[in-house]
């Protein structure tokens, strides 16, 4: 992946996550709030992160405990199955976390060694905050909830926070055509 791709993709997520925030739709409030805890959402998100991690495990070189990909392939793709039956609370919030930490690789990768763009740092500041996020949210799943339902008591608030992510969605992209 290219800087520049990174740092696009990067802007459309933040923009399409502010619009949806920001839009106030009855339909997508109560799906946004019924979201930590759904099912349809469990078995996108946690469904592709697993997907996601299980070929990452396939494809580890030997220097990564390579010679025993078929055994760790077989033991986490457990664990994710029996996940889905015995901790089925908040597993999409899980999901997403994870979906955010194996995205954030490419995204870093991009931008590695790239000094003589600091405009760079832009992109790279909003994955490490995401990062802080998935890693929070892994641990604490339920605090997504609590801020949905913060966020969405009072319209401002859904509009504030979504206008942010939507003008720093259109800053990443309108950076990512300066390089």
């Amino acid at each position: 992946m290219t800087l520049f791709s990174a740092t696009l993709v990067c802007g459309l997520a933040l923009v399409t996550l502010g619009v949806l925030f920001l839009s106030g739709s009855p339909a997508i409030v109560s799906a946004l709030k019924a979201l930590p805890r759904s099912r349809l959402a469990t078995i996108v998100f946690f469904g592709a992160a697993t997907v996601w991690f299980l070929a990452k495990v396939w494809t580890l070189s030997e220097a990564d405990f390579g010679e025993y990909r078929k055994i760790l392939f077989v033991a986490f793709g457990v664990v994710a199955i029996a996940s889905f039956f015995c901790v089925p609370d908040f597993l999409a919030v899980r999901g997403l976390a994870a979906l955010m930490l194996l995205a954030a690789m490419p995204l870093l990768d991009a931008a590695y060694m790239q000094y003589n763009l600091p405009q760079r740092l832009f992109m790279v500041t909003a994955v490490f905050v995401g990062i802080i996020g998935a890693i929070y949210l892994g641990a604490v799943p339920f605090r997504l909830r609590d801020f949905l339902g913060w966020v969405f008591n009072r319209p401002v608030r859904s509009r504030v926070f979504g206008g942010t992510l939507a003008v720093y969605g259109l800053l990443l992209a309108v950076i990512a055509f300066t390089y």
